[in-house]
């Protein structure tokens, strides 16, 4: 299979990095003692460093906005997933417990302030991309049971013509979605040049696939001069 970045989103900020991670053979469980321990205190440092005001202005996020803005999307109207997120918890608020690899990847995402999503890949048939969308494009939203078109012009993560995650880093798909039986995940982050929190956040995501969700790895960067990758 592969993964691909179209030349165009580059356009929109030439030092957009991908980071992505395939974790094979995972054991995915219950959210334990120590999975909710860590987001907690991820809450609570992130608190501790910053405001309900700062969200905006966090690192990362102002460039994730400046990318959708360029890109036609509306970042007021279809906010970031990760500035969502953020917001709630320095609002004083807690993310729910879901399962042991979503939560710890909220809890990673949260470290570092990066934009990080998992992928099941049981749902993914094709190959992979991060382009502007075209003609019969669908996208099965989170929790339905029936596609909806999208139109072209929109910038997407996609598997064939089923799209993945719509306007970037927005929202998710139902098709994907990390379940307690996930256990062969594509994990993709969204970093941009030499911030130490991609590094960072990739390294994380290798040390939990492997040693709390006993798999083995795979680790790409995808950027303007290496646009593509096989897995």
């Amino acid at each position: 299979m592969r993964y691909t970045v179209d030349e165009k989103v580059f356009d929109l900020n030439p030092e957009i990095k991908f980071g992505i991670i395939i974790g094979t053979g995972l054991t995915n469980s219950a959210t334990t003692e120590d999975d909710e321990r860590r987001l907690r205190r991820s809450e609570a440092h992130m608190r501790e460093m910053y405001g309900p005001d700062d969200v905006r202005s966090l690192p990362n996020v102002a460039l994730y906005r400046e990318v959708m803005s360029k890109a036609g999307i509306n970042p007021n109207k279809f906010q970031v997933s990760v500035e969502a997120m953020y917001k709630r918890i320095l609002k004083g608020g807690s993310l729910p417990t879901i399962n042991a690899l979503v939560d710890l990847c909220n809890a990673v995402s949260i470290e570092e302030i990066i934009s990080l999503g998992g992928h099941d890949l049981a749902d993914i048939h094709e190959d992979l991309e991060v382009r502007f969308s075209v003609e019969d494009d669908r996208f099965l939203p989170f929790g339905e049971t029936e596609y909806e078109p999208v139109e072209p012009g929109e910038l997407v993560f996609t598997s064939g013509n089923v799209v993945q995650t719509r306007k970037w880093v927005w929202r998710q798909s139902e098709l994907g979605k990390v379940t307690p039986d996930s256990s062969h995940i594509i994990f993709q982050l969204v970093g941009f040049g030499d911030d130490p929190s991609f590094s960072n956040a990739m390294n994380a995501i290798e040390e939990l696939a492997r040693h709390r969700f006993g798999g083995s790895t795979q680790r790409f960067v995808v950027d303007r001069d290496h646009r593509s990758i096989a897995f």
